[in-house]
């Protein structure tokens, strides 16, 4: 297996495909790079060096006892763009794959960046963080923890549902998307999942959304049950210089499975310099 290994000792597994211009996925909490495999295939088909790592105590890589914050997320971020020696990069993240992104050129800087896209990034300071329904920044990843605790195999099968939009009126549930879900969150350490609870609902990103000085593309669901909308991208997305935004209609938080061809097209026409409708 392609690994790279972190300051603190920690295996980062990684998959690589294609060659050209590198694209780095980071992925959405509890998953791992396997997330992105719909579009790292069809960008490497197209020219592009698609890169996805597992972030610590996710999927692949090694679980420690500690680091699951967005601090180190980053740090060993670095480390791979570091020793896979990486210049000129797209930067795409998911949720807490966003988040980790955001911070990474927020203490690293953007000098190996070229663009960044963030899909369903959560807030500055969430107001609101949901489940199935609006809530308290801090009561939120608190019924998350307690969920866990009491059955977290149950718990990521239900939250599969809201995660795509499959409990709402016409969305056609697709069985398959629901089990690899369930596979890919339960090969999450339970260090990580309960720990990254903080990184992915409570870290502030204001001043790093700042530091992102490269074109940057903010992607969101409409009907974002995870990171509602109103609470997360309406709030920080001004914050990005060069940042164009676009909201896609009643779209839910993995819109880039349910709505792939889309996001797909999407990223490749802003990777070769085409532009955005504020809504689509």
């Amino acid at each position: 297996m392609n690994t790279i290994t972190t300051r603190d000792g920690t295996e980062i597994y990684y998959k690589d495909w294609g060659k050209g211009q590198p694209i780095v996925f980071g992925h959405g909490w509890p998953l791992c790079g396997d997330a992105f495999e719909d579009q790292m295939f069809f960008l490497a088909r197209r020219g592009y060096r698609c890169i996805a790592h597992d972030r610590r105590g996710h999927g692949r890589s090694g679980q420690p006892w500690a680091g699951n914050d967005m601090n180190t997320y980053a740090d060993d971020l670095a480390t791979l763009v570091e020793t896979l020696r990486l210049k000129n990069a797209i930067y795409v993240g998911h949720s807490t794959g966003a988040g980790e992104i955001t911070r990474y050129i927020g203490r690293h800087g953007s000098g190996r960046a070229a663009k960044v896209v963030l899909i369903g990034a959560a807030s500055v300071a969430p107001r609101k963080g949901t489940i199935s329904a609006p809530d308290s920044s801090t009561e939120a990843p608190d019924r998350i923890r307690a969920a866990l605790l009491e059955d977290r195999a149950q718990f990521f099968k239900e939250l599969a549902v809201t995660f795509y939009g499959y409990n709402r009126a016409g969305s056609a549930l697709s069985e398959g998307a629901r089990d690899v879900f369930w596979a890919q969150a339960m090969m999450c350490g339970f260090p990580a999942a309960y720990d990254s609870i903080a990184a992915s609902f409570q870290t502030d990103l204001s001043e790093d959304f700042k530091r992102i000085d490269v074109p940057t593309l903010v992607l969101h669901g409409e009907d974002d049950q995870i990171v509602p909308l109103d609470a997360s991208a309406l709030r920080w997305s001004p914050l990005i210089k060069n940042a164009r935004r676009k909201i896609y209609k009643g779209a839910p938080h993995g819109m880039y499975r349910t709505l792939k061809n889309r996001i797909n097209a999407d990223l490749l026409a802003f990777f070769q310099g085409e532009r955005h409708s504020e809504s689509g």
